[in-house]
């Protein structure tokens, strides 16, 4: 064998242990697109397409590198990474990120006849039906961060996706803010049942799509046929079923719920609040939607925007810098939507204007998508904000009182300060408030997560004190 293609038969003996020992997608995911470059002695140049690539195989696959290392060069083997250029990249594809539409099987589907209600005696007609989905596979857990803000909801779809119907998650309720991932989350519970079971019949419908439905089939007089379409779904996921308004139409979901509810079938729902808070929806109703888990998704934090931006720029193909993609966390907070089109605008602008990609135009970049803090922001307003909130004294909340309204309101404070300063040092935060040390301020602000996550008064505490303090920008 010629020296210079050892390298290359090294690594593919590498491969055949790795895929032995990992999903057969994991291993066309992250290890297919790495290229041997060369061997030295014990150690193996492998070229990978980005930074994020190379962080990631070695956060996810380092004990299973470093055996397999060991074992085809030796004790002594080292792994050392090349990042391909930038202009020699392309666009990399997660695992089922432009996979196949998932599809139905063919059903069967008694029809009834336009008159309206049969006879119960009176065997009605069967029709072979093609069911579409309605699914998105972009919209699969592959694609979905996962963090404080949603782990909950996701956890409870990945249990939900190996036995629908058969957990204690039926129905599933996800709630909370546009751009959270509600739909994401349904849509790849969804896509996940068809992966592992074929033959179930999903479907995703929004719930103005289910009261237009139900209003045409008043209007035709198939209010039957209507409802014997939808008692044959296995998986029925509504979207926004706060838009599923009106007595008659309510009437009829009340009826399909029944039905799949007590023959095994999975629900999913999403909703922009919470059931308790549905407004004009029957009793019977909002007393079945509390069956089963109702998760509320609350806005990420820094450490999950970050990641989610890692995450779409891989998806992308393009290298950003750490220094830009940490600007963007720590600026975008409201939602994912937000943060995703901001980062798309972003590319966008680099790439037509031949531009690289820098922090002043990330900055150029936001100030015409999102909502900026207030010039004038600084610790000084943020207390006198917290301060007013709580209707208490500067004198009071930098004391070392330990009452707990008053360790709270302090805390609140420093989270604000870290999170709506730009390069405000901790220790400049504690100076600020009762000459405190970085270290309680970090505490502090993990406190504050923590309570968000788990708090949903003290969450609200947060997010009314944000709108005070952070204003839109005047375009």
């Amino acid at each position: 064998m010629l020296d210079q293609e050892r390298h290359i038969a090294v690594w593919n003996n590498c491969l055949q242990i790795i895929e032995n020992n990992i999903d057969q997608q994991k291993f066309d995911t992250w290890f297919k697109p790495i290229v041997p470059i060369s061997l030295d002695g014990s150690k193996l140049t492998v070229q990978v397409p980005s930074d994020f690539f190379r962080d990631y195989i070695e956060g996810a696959f380092m004990d299973l590198l470093k055996a397999t290392l060991r074992r085809a060069i030796g004790a002594d083997a080292q792994l050392f990474y090349l990042v391909q250029p930038v202009r020699n990249q392309q666009g990399m594809i997660l695992p089922a990120a432009h996979g196949p539409v998932p599809t139905n099987n063919p059903v069967s589907v008694p029809t009834y006849q336009p008159s309206g209600s049969p006879s119960p005696f009176v065997y009605p007609g069967v029709q072979r039906l093609k069911i579409n989905p309605r699914l998105n596979p972009v919209y699969c857990f592959g694609n979905l961060v996962e963090g404080d803000c949603n782990k909950l909801g996701v956890n409870a779809g990945e249990n939900i996706s190996l036995a629908p119907g058969k957990t204690p998650f039926n129905p599933l309720f996800l709630f909370g803010g546009p751009g959270l991932g509600k739909t994401h989350i349904a849509q790849a519970i969804g896509i996940d049942i068809k992966e592992r079971f074929p033959d179930t019949v999903v479907l995703y419908v929004t719930g103005n799509e289910f009261k237009t439905q139900y209003m045409d089939a008043v209007k035709g007089n198939r209010i039957v046929d209507f409802l014997a379409f939808y008692q044959r779904i296995d998986v029925l996921i509504v979207d926004d079923i706060q838009d599923m308004v009106g007595q008659g139409t309510q009437n009829s979901f009340f009826n399909v719920f029944n039905h799949l509810h007590q023959n095994g079938k999975q629900l999913i729902f999403t909703s922009d609040r919470a059931p308790v808070d549905l407004q004009n929806f029957e009793e019977r109703l909002l007393s079945r939607f509390k069956w089963g888990l109702s998760v509320e998704l609350s806005k990420p934090d820094y450490n999950t925007r970050l990641q989610m931006l890692r995450s779409r720029a891989q998806r992308e193909g393009v290298s950003i810098g750490e220094d830009v993609l940490s600007f963007l966390a720590s600026r975008v907070k409201s939602n994912f939507r937000e943060l995703e089109g901001t980062l798309i605008s972003l590319v966008a602008y680099a790439t037509l204007g031949h531009q690289e990609i820098t922090i002043d135009l990330a900055e150029n970049i936001t100030g015409k998508i999102v909502t900026e803090q207030s010039a004038d922001i600084s610790i000084d307003f943020i207390v006198g904000t917290v301060c007013e909130y709580f209707n208490i004294t500067r004198e009071t909340l930098v004391s070392k009182s330990r009452k707990r309204q008053i360790v709270q309101a302090r805390q609140i404070a420093m989270y604000e300060c870290r999170s709506l300063i730009p390069n405000c040092s901790l220790s400049t935060i504690g100076t600020e408030l009762g000459g405190k040390d970085h270290a309680t301020v970090l505490h502090a602000c993990t406190t504050v997560q923590d309570l968000m996550s788990t708090d949903r008064l003290f969450r609200q505490w947060v997010e009314d004190i944000e709108s005070m303090i952070v204003v839109p920008v005047e375009q």
